[in-house]
């Protein structure tokens, strides 16, 4: 086989332009696509719990534990009664501080091959339960360093454990004791959030909770132009499967037309090589970005805590300051009560004598 052979299937020098190919797609009229969903947040905030409500089916593993339940990136789909499909990515803790790097990019590469078509809301699980932590702040921070400062823009917080409010709203609950960065954290995400119950088996409450959510999605892509939420490192993961999948085709067709032998061999191989090249260097990428803004997020820790200690040494500074003071006070007004005492001891010597005076 000659070089212009070889060069049929290289997929960098492809002559068949992706984007105008994907764009044709779009224009065809095709059953919509599923809404797209990514369950994001701290391991034991009962990510796997809301998927399974969402989906109206127990098919992600979930109970109640510290340690993480999902290990990797899962993905399954549902249809509802009214036609619309769902599509759910349940995550690992993939903001856990403790996981490497390279399982993190690992893990956003296939989340990456997952939502290929973008994401319609990225769900932000935390815990009426549990304390808003540094790791929640890191994660926000991540998903920013990683895919863009717009995706708080896709962003919708979803707080379970409403079992354990009973009467109490959501609103009320956070009124009453939501620290100030948790607040901050709902501005940005424009106040977008909603409470779910996910031990309930009231199924009707269960319904009307993930319709309250998808219309405050719906609401949202609104805001954004009814589209999923992409970036560059969507675009590269497109682009590398839908190269691939041409060359597997045309490798298909060629092999069932006749047998090229080794030469044969030898593309299909350099296919693979390619795509592994690719999604190496992508996950390089991601690799890179999350090692930044650890970087970023153990500076702003130090700085936090260096803060924190200033403070308290000053804090301990005035008060050993107001002690002193305090003491130097009650030995002034102590010296004090003893001159009053001396002073009216001398006055009353001093009339006793006039007396004797006297008579």
């Amino acid at each position: 086989m000659g070089g212009s052979d070889f060069e049929e299937f290289e997929l960098v020098e492809d002559d068949v332009n992706w984007e105008v190919e994907k764009e044709k797609e779009k224009t065809k009229e095709v059953i919509k696509l599923p809404t797209t969903l990514v369950l994001v947040g701290r391991t034991g905030n009962g990510k796997s719990a809301t998927g399974n409500s969402l989906l109206g089916s127990t098919v992600f593993r979930s109970r109640a534990s510290s340690a993480a339940v999902t290990s990797t990136c899962e993905v399954q789909e549902t249809a509802r009664p009214d036609g619309r499909r769902l599509r759910v990515i349940d995550t690992p803790g993939l903001f856990d501080p403790n996981l490497p790097p390279h399982y993190i990019g690992k893990e956003i590469m296939k989340c990456l091959d997952l939502a290929k078509d973008g994401v319609h809301a990225l769900l932000m699980v935390l815990s009426v339960r549990n304390r808003f932590t540094d790791e929640e702040i890191a994660a926000v921070e991540s998903l920013q360093t990683i895919f863009g400062e717009k995706v708080v823009n896709y962003m919708v917080v979803v707080f379970t454990g409403g079992d354990d409010l009973e009467d109490e709203s959501l609103d009320d609950f956070l009124e009453q004791g939501a620290p100030a960065y948790l607040r901050k954290f709902l501005e940005k995400c424009g106040d977008r959030k909603v409470l779910f119950e996910n031990k309930t088996k009231d199924k009707a409450r269960k319904a009307k909770q993930t319709d309250d959510l998808l219309r405050i999605i719906d609401d949202m892509l609104l805001k954004n132009g009814d589209n999923p939420y992409t970036n560059e490192l969507f675009k590269e993961a497109q682009e590398i499967a839908f190269k691939t999948e041409q060359g597997k085709s045309k490798l298909a067709a060629r092999d069932a037309r006749a047998s090229y032998g080794q030469d044969l061999q030898d593309i299909k191989r350099d296919l693979e090589n390619k795509y592994e090249e690719q999604v190496k260097q992508l996950r390089e990428m991601v690799e890179s970005k999350i090692r930044l803004n650890a970087e970023r997020l153990e500076e702003r820790l130090s700085r936090e805590q260096s803060a924190r200690e200033a403070a308290e040494e000053r804090a301990r500074a005035d008060k050993s300051r107001a002690d002193a003071e305090l003491q130097a006070l009650r030995e002034e007004l102590e010296q004090a009560n003893r001159e009053r005492e001396e002073l009216s001891r001398k006055i009353q010597e001093e009339l006793s004598n006039r007396k004797c005076l006297i008579l």
